[in-house]
């Protein structure tokens, strides 16, 4: 049912000029954004017109771990030619065949069989070409008059989902996002210290001494959000450098790993050491350790994160993060007395909004089971 099924380009990356390349960030929601994008250099290496993207394309994933199956149609003509990179795929329907949205309607359907369909390990997953062209079947209307009624019912129904959607995840986040008189708006820049864990020879790591040498390994376990406890490593003062102490109070989380980075934040009850795969933010003296541990733990890392196969944070995107917060620290203290006698109801709140998300999701599949078995 395709006229061109291919991965687009290795780039030659320019910082202005060129044409748009589109990549895997590009391919979320099932939506297309051209915001991520990077610039070709075409006068070094020539884009066969096949490969600029045309309405109606789907972008298909077709590399890395968390990445790889999402798909996403074009469903505006681009404002300039435009192509992929070579992690993701153009699927291009036939002329004729197709009611075009519904095409891309079609590629969602089975959306989650082409993320099981990769092989390899790690963050070298992959989605063959052939696997892609060969292992899927679907079944549609030759009608374009009811490809085109499907569409529009699917059309409304999904913009409701995505309110309701919407509207859960305001009331989640409204619980810490209410302000009041005597509050500012800073950078994490300006308020905090950014550190990443060092690298320590296995040589100096002791049973016992000054401080826990604390690994991602080590956030893992179920219990108290609010501190480490169980790391059995640990390291003296004399074997470490000044800058390797991240002090009482500090929020850390892993710096990589794809959905770990969505809640594994702990906030150190001791002074620790940490390994590479640890940053750490340290509050100045404007910012209690947690109130601003309670700020992080609202914080989606993975819209954060950079990195196509394997998600990392890294300072620069820790700096730009705006907080706000009430310059008093006794109310500071005050908010976070609620906050703790809230936890409960919070993570009540928090139950709530996963299962309405589950049950949307399951709404949406069930509408598309529906659509492409003829009984929409």
């Amino acid at each position: 049912m395709c006229a061109f099924l291919n991965r687009g380009i290795s780039p030659k990356y320019l910082e202005a000029g060129g044409i748009c390349v589109l990549n895997q960030k590009c391919v979320r929601g099932h939506a297309v954004s051209y915001e991520p994008s990077r610039r070709h250099d075409a006068a070094a290496k020539t884009v066969s017109a096949e490969r600029l993207i045309r309405l109606g394309d789907v972008l298909v994933n077709s590399t890395g771990t968390g990445t790889l199956g999402r798909v996403a149609q074009v469903r505006h003509e681009p404002e300039e030619p435009t192509t992929v990179d070579s992690h993701v795929t153009i699927a291009r329907p036939k002329s004729g065949l197709f009611h075009l949205d519904f095409f891309g309607y079609m590629l969602v359907m089975i959306e989650d069989a082409i993320k099981e369909a990769g092989e390899g390990c790690g963050g070298q997953t992959e989605l063959a070409r052939s696997v892609l062209a060969e292992r899927f079947s679907v079944g549609y209307p030759e009608s374009l008059a009811e490809q085109q009624r499907i569409v529009g019912v699917l059309d409304e129904a999904f913009a409701g989902l995505a309110t309701a959607q919407a509207n859960a995840e305001k009331n989640l986040q409204s619980v810490f996002t209410q302000r009041g008189k005597g509050w500012v708006e800073k950078s994490l820049g300006e308020t905090c210290i950014l550190r990443s864990g060092t690298s320590v020879p296995a040589a100096l790591e002791r049973s016992e001494g000054e401080f826990p040498y604390v690994k991602v390994g080590d956030m893992n376990y179920p219990g108290n959000e609010h501190e480490i406890v169980n790391s059995s490593r640990f390291l003296n003062s004399a074997d470490i450098g000044k800058n390797a102490v991240i002090p009482i109070g500090a929020t850390i989380f892993p710096k990589r790993g794809g959905s770990i980075l969505t809640n594994k934040k702990r906030l150190t009850a001791v002074s620790i050491c940490a390994d590479l795969n640890v940053m750490a933010v340290i509050p100045r003296e404007r910012l209690l350790p947690l109130f601003l541990h309670y700020y992080f733990i609202n914080v989606d890392m993975r819209q954060i994160g950079s990195g196509s196969s394997i998600p990392q944070i890294n300072n620069y995107d820790i700096e730009p993060l705006l907080i706000s917060f009430p310059e008093s620290k006794t109310l500071q203290q005050t908010i976070i007395r609620k906050l703790d006698a809230l936890a409960t109801e919070t993570q009540r709140l928090e139950s709530l909004y996963q299962q309405k998300q589950v049950a949307l999701t399951a709404l949406k599949k069930s509408l598309l089971h529906q659509a492409f078995t003829g009984q929409l």
